[in-house]
């Protein structure tokens, strides 16, 4: 199946709870995830995250107790996303957002897995 802007999902409600440290969203085809605010922040799609050069950048690191502070509409396409570290340059569209939170499980173990390999600590 081809996915177009006609038949990708699109987002219904979107909540960060501070307390909770995660965003609930909702998805117009039924969809529902809790996103902690910790994954969001060390995946974020910003060059800072993914890097420039051919050799990828070390994991971020001292993420569990990030918190956001704000959240601002990009488009129709995304959210830009601003963390308590000073982090706010990502963009997150709709489709990293679905696939943060369908994925959520298993990019967080391959995190702390990677995290313990490299005897890292994510820490506040």
């Amino acid at each position: 199946m081809t996915v177009t802007a006609a038949t990708r999902p699109w987002p219904t409600d979107l909540v960060f709870d501070r307390a909770a440290r995660q965003l609930t969203i909702a998805f117009d085809d039924g969809a529902h995830f809790d996103i902690p605010f910790e994954l969001l922040r060390v995946e974020s799609p910003s060059a800072e995250n993914k890097g420039h050069g051919p050799n990828p950048p070390p994991p971020v690191t001292g993420k569990a107790n990030v918190n956001v502070v704000r959240a601002d509409p990009v488009g129709r396409y995304a959210v830009r996303i601003s963390f308590d570290d000073g982090h706010d340059t990502g963009l997150y569209s709709w489709d990293l957002l679905y696939d943060l939170g369908r994925d959520k499980d298993e990019r967080l173990r391959v995190y702390r897995e990677t995290l313990a390999q490299r005897a890292l600590r994510d820490e506040a």
